[in-house]
């Protein structure tokens, strides 16, 4: 992640947050530390997410995969400080098939509107993270979908961000960075059929720094925001 010129810094005013992601690990790829810092100060995280990742397991049956990916999901919540039973909720659309239907919109809003969180993080949406590398087709439905459900939303939340590169604002991370790769490194069999020839760890610790950024002498985690309600 690149940090642009001037983000402002996160807010810091609320104290509940809803984290909304297709897959298991999307909330490992770039915010976790940002979720770590912020649990330690007491503030409320949840994960939802739309799919147990049944299908990202190169040569697993979906019927193992996904209750694998979901333990694997679960406790890189806990190591954040994310409640791992209560705290994550899994919706079973499927995998890498997730699209912005009427169906997925209405889940979205539904699980808004049930937490009543101040504020939301999607999934990072556009086509592509950097010139040349292409985004998931999953996150980019996904990340629409939630834009368009908050647009229903009687009663908004105060802010709804992406998770991503080019961010206008930053939360520093600094002294949370080694708990972002617990949390990415315990996908362990995950990352470990994904890039076999490279150790768990050294592929965690590799995601973290490619995801934050230098800024103003500390480093940052990005968030875009997509909307905001005036307080």
């Amino acid at each position: 992640m690149s940090a642009s010129t001037d983000p402002q810094p996160f807010p810091d005013d609320w104290e509940s947050l809803l984290v909304l992601v297709p897959h298991p690990d999307d909330p490992e790829y770039g915010i976790a530390a940002a979720v770590a810092k912020w649990t330690a100060s007491g503030k409320n995280v949840r994960y939802a997410l739309a799919s147990r990742g049944e299908v990202g397991i190169a040569g697993m049956d979906p019927h193992q995969a996904g209750p694998l990916r979901e333990a694997e999901q679960r406790r890189a919540a806990a190591i954040v400080g994310v409640d791992p039973v209560d705290g994550v909720d899994f919706w079973d659309f499927p995998d890498s098939d997730i699209a912005n239907t009427p169906a997925l919109r209405a889940k979205i809003a539904a699980v808004i509107n049930e937490a009543r969180p101040d504020v939301v993080v999607a999934v990072y949406g556009a086509p592509e993270f950097a010139p040349g590398v292409p985004n998931q087709r999953d996150h980019i439905e996904f990340a629409a979908a939630v834009n368009q459900a908050w647009d229903t939303l009687a009663h908004k939340p105060r802010w709804l961000f992406q998770g991503g590169p080019g961010p206008t604002h930053v939360e520093t991370v600094d002294g949370y960075l080694d708990v972002a790769v617990d949390a990415l490194a315990a996908h362990e069999v995950y990352l470990s059929v994904l890039d076999p020839a490279t150790p768990v760890r050294e592929q965690a610790r590799g995601v973290v720094d490619m995801t934050t950024a230098m800024h103003a002498g500390s480093r940052v985690a990005g968030f875009r925001l997509q909307r905001s309600t005036p307080a």
